[in-house]
């Protein structure tokens, strides 16, 4: 066998193995995001999801928004960002969570702006910390 058929192969394994670890990390992904909305709906009063459930389903649709509108949000909101020094990002998380509060009617409530804010903070570093824990350990374990 010549190396580029060893190569092939071994890039084709690595190819379903990669492929095996990235559906599975985007469910752990899932599920550590409705873990934090539901650690966000008891923290916060101005914060409603109805159950774990509706919060799996939350998560997966702010997953969704997060690979799909988000990108094109951070290129709109970009001056903004860079005139007031990085402040105005969390106003693409509200916008997200905003759409996903409208989509899901009153499984999923988030009322006042400035509410919204504190939660879409509170969120987003609450996901880097568990993100940097628990999936750093289980990409590791390889």
């Amino acid at each position: 066998m010549s190396k580029t058929k060893i190569f092939k192969i071994e890039k084709e394994e690595y190819n379903k193995k990669d492929n095996k670890n990235d559906l599975l990390s985007m469910a752990i992904g899932i599920a550590i995001y409705a873990f934090i909305l539901i650690i966000s709906s008891n923290l916060f009063t101005n914060f409603y999801i109805d159950n774990y459930f509706w919060a799996i389903i939350a998560a997966v649709l702010i997953s969704a928004l997060n690979y799909t509108i988000k990108p094109f949000l951070v290129f709109l909101t970009l001056p903004l960002t860079i005139i007031t020094f990085g402040i105005a990002y969390p106003l693409v998380n509200m916008i997200i969570l905003k759409i996903c509060d409208l989509l899901m009617g009153d499984k999923f409530v988030i009322s006042g702006f400035f509410s919204l804010f504190f939660i879409a903070i509170f969120i987003s570093i609450l996901k880097i910390i568990l993100d940097k824990f628990i999936t750093k350990n289980f990409k590791g374990s390889d």
